[in-house]
């Protein structure tokens, strides 16, 4: 955990550790993998200037998903901070530029949401007076639809919602792939850990692969997206 001099917006990094996303979900298992996603999510966040805190399962508490996030959102707003950005570890295409124009945004007096293509978000900004953690524990976090519903929840408010660009983030083997195809747009280190991946993960069968058939399980991890079993179909 970390934090610098009191600003007016703390990003939230709520993230586990790569030994537990590792063995946590299945589906991308690959503790390599994770350290790199993590080491370039608090690179980006660096770079933005703001203070940060990273809350791993160490540091988190609460009995489901949506108790953690809370939770751990509270704690930050705790510390005396106006707005809070949060995001997760698993969009490799977050940028800096995410970052500062949700804090721009925040200070405007907007609430922030970026949409993933799954359905869910990969950032969230949120000034104190929007947030109510017994609404929130009520959101249906890691099922689809629930960027829709979010953003229901801050109109019905009141809140002035901005809207950032939909990135892609990573819950499964297709996902991967998916962001393959996007490699422009992704750190060198965390490419070349995703492309050798998919090779191991399907080193002859990559050729005769059309749509994965998925298979839904629970997720402890991922705020916005349900967890997939990818098998070949």
């Amino acid at each position: 955990m970390r934090n610098t001099n009191l600003k007016d917006t703390a990003v939230l990094i709520f993230a586990n550790s790569a030994n537990v996303d590792a063995r946590t979900k299945i589906a991308v298992s690959n503790v390599e993998l994770f350290h790199a996603l993590t080491s370039q999510t608090i690179k980006t966040v660096e770079k933005s200037g703001l203070p940060f805190f990273h809350i791993t399962e160490t540091d988190q508490y609460g009995t489901t998903f949506g108790e953690r996030f809370s939770n751990a959102i509270q704690a930050i707003y705790d510390k005396g901070y106006e707005n809070i950005i949060t995001i997760g570890n698993d969009s490799p295409e977050l940028r800096t530029h995410h970052l500062t124009e949700a804090d721009k945004q925040l200070k405007l007096g907007k609430t922030v949401l970026g949409p993933a293509h799954d359905g869910g978000f990969y950032l969230m900004g949120l000034h104190r007076s929007n947030f109510n953690a017994e609404l929130f524990v009520r959101l249906p976090w890691q099922r689809f639809g629930l960027f829709n519903k979010i953003s229901q929840l801050f109109k019905n408010i009141g809140s002035d919602l901005y809207q950032l660009q939909v990135l892609h983030d990573i819950d499964n083997k297709s996902d991967v792939k998916t962001l393959l195809n996007f490699f422009r747009q992704l750190p060198f280190s965390v490419f070349s850990i995703l492309q050798s991946f998919i090779k191991n993960s399907f080193p002859i069968a990559l050729k005769h692969i059309g749509n994965p058939t998925k298979h839904f399980a629970p997720n402890y991890n991922n705020k916005g997206s349900p967890f997939l079993f990818s098998f070949c179909g």
